[in-house]
């Protein structure tokens, strides 16, 4: 009877981790979905694009002839290649993956799978590019106007945190 209960046990401990596996590996795929809808795979686009302007500035300072072109784009081509390395899809993928199955259920990557394929949904990923650039843009417009009394408050500050110096002596009590 103890054995035929130990089996029973394993059993359905085989059956239960099975059915969590099969739950991860949907939970995975939803998530993939998504990620897929999101154009997750061109987030490192930008960096890309920033390396390879850096490298184009630094050919432009150094006054480099035409002639040293092909240099710069060897050395552009070998920055993609790290830049593959450290933030390729490839690697990016599987923790992207887990960022998503951690935050949002199975439910949840499923409803946001159906509401990227509607039309609506089509538009917000059409135009959230653009519309964080704008925003991004506008705050930084109006943040200007805040920079000269932040800068002063910060000097204020460090200015009364600075131990006095000796060229005000201390009043001696009479």
């Amino acid at each position: 009877m103890t054995r035929l209960r130990a089996i029973c046990t394993a059993v359905a401990l085989v059956c239960a981790s099975g059915q969590v596996f099969a739950d991860t590996a949907s939970h995975n795929a939803s998530a993939e979905a998504f990620l897929t809808l999101a154009h997750a795979d061109k987030l490192g686009t930008p960096v890309y694009a920033q390396v390879q302007q850096m490298f184009a500035q630094r050919f432009e300072q150094t006054k480099a002839p035409e002639s040293k072109r092909a240099l710069l784009e060897t050395y552009q081509a070998k920055a993609n290649t790290a830049l593959d390395q450290a933030i390729g899809w490839d690697k990016l993928k599987p923790d992207m993956v887990k960022l998503y199955t951690s935050n949002f259920s199975e439910s949840e990557l499923k409803d946001l799978v159906a509401f990227y394929q509607s039309p609506l949904g089509k538009k917000v990923l059409e135009k959230m590019p653009q519309l964080t650039q704008q925003s991004a843009q506008m705050t930084q417009g109006k943040l200007e106007s805040a920079v000269p009394v932040v800068n002063k408050l910060l000097s204020d500050m460090t200015a009364e945190l600075e131990p006095k110096s000796a060229a005000t002596p201390a009043k001696k009590k009479p």
